[in-house]
């Protein structure tokens, strides 16, 4: 990697930090109330800058059908050939990103909307099994700097998970793992998943309660013994794939409660802290 990549790559600049990594789903964000938003925009004028990522894949798998493109899964990730990707970076970076950046700005925030591609904003490589699912990414670096100029700017960072790498080529990024190499890179210890579920539930006697907090560790032993099941897996092993580098610790939400995310950053027990350890 260049000296230029490598200064990129260095610790978050200090205007970073105050800020928080917000990780959500397209669909997800785009079903939330007028008062999620309402309260992103407060913190934001609290001096809390959010630094949003957001995904995709439902919009995405929509538009490839519409474009008669055919789509398929290799353990989870989506193939992505040339032309795949070429919808992928449409979707995320052009109209879901938009349309975040634009709620935002009819309740009165401040945002700018990224690609991971623009200023190199998240570097990337082939992942492993990449002859198998194409050009899908693995982050190697985050340009911290530039989301701190955004930040110190008085604007809202809402990243699209498009990577990019020196050549140019770029790379289709899961959202979640984007998510957790921003708060990493940014010096984020903590990072919010906004979901449509009010964190991750387990049945005690006959009624269904959520789990204040679990370890990693507890969540694959719950999949193992069938308490956690069908749809909540995905989420859970999302969020499980957001703690990485500096990030210990991540807390699962419902967007519709009011007021969610000054309430979590707050110190409110609210939603399911996964930790690390």
């Amino acid at each position: 990697m260049n000296t230029s990549t490598d200064k990129i790559a260095q610790a978050a600049p200090e205007q970073l930090g105050s800020s928080f990594v917000m990780k959500c789903g397209g669909s997800t964000l785009a079903a939330l109330p007028d008062s999620f938003f309402d309260d992103l925009v407060q913190l934001q004028r609290d001096g809390r800058q959010p630094v949003i990522v957001h995904g995709g894949g439902p919009a995405i798998s929509d538009t490839l059908t519409k474009l008669g493109i055919e789509t398929e899964f290799v353990n989870g990730l989506r193939r992505t050939t040339e032309e795949v990707l070429d919808v992928v970076e449409m979707v995320l970076a052009g109209s879901i990103n938009k349309q975040i950046v634009r709620r935002i700005m009819m309740r009165g925030g401040k945002a700018v909307g990224l690609s991971g591609a623009d200023g190199l904003l998240i570097q990337a490589r082939p992942v492993a099994n990449s002859a198998a699912v194409g050009w899908v990414g693995d982050v190697t670096a985050v340009n911290a700097e530039l989301i701190g100029g955004v930040v110190e700017m008085g604007y809202m960072p809402v990243i699209a998970p498009v990577g990019i790498d020196a050549e140019g080529q770029r790379y289709n990024i899961n959202a979640d793992t984007a998510a957790g190499a921003v708060a990493s890179h940014i010096g984020v210890s903590r990072m919010i998943v906004v979901t449509d579920v009010p964190g991750i539930m387990r049945n005690v006697n006959g009624v269904k309660k959520v789990l204040p907090s679990v370890t990693v560790q507890e969540i694959e032993d719950m999949i193992s013994t069938g308490e956690i099941y069908g749809g909540m897996i995905p989420k859970v092993r999302a969020a499980i794939a957001c703690i990485q580098g500096e990030v210990r610790e991540v807390v699962i939400v419902d967007g519709t409660e009011p007021q969610v995310l000054s309430r979590v950053l707050n110190g409110e027990n609210i939603g399911t802290r996964i930790a690390r350890m």
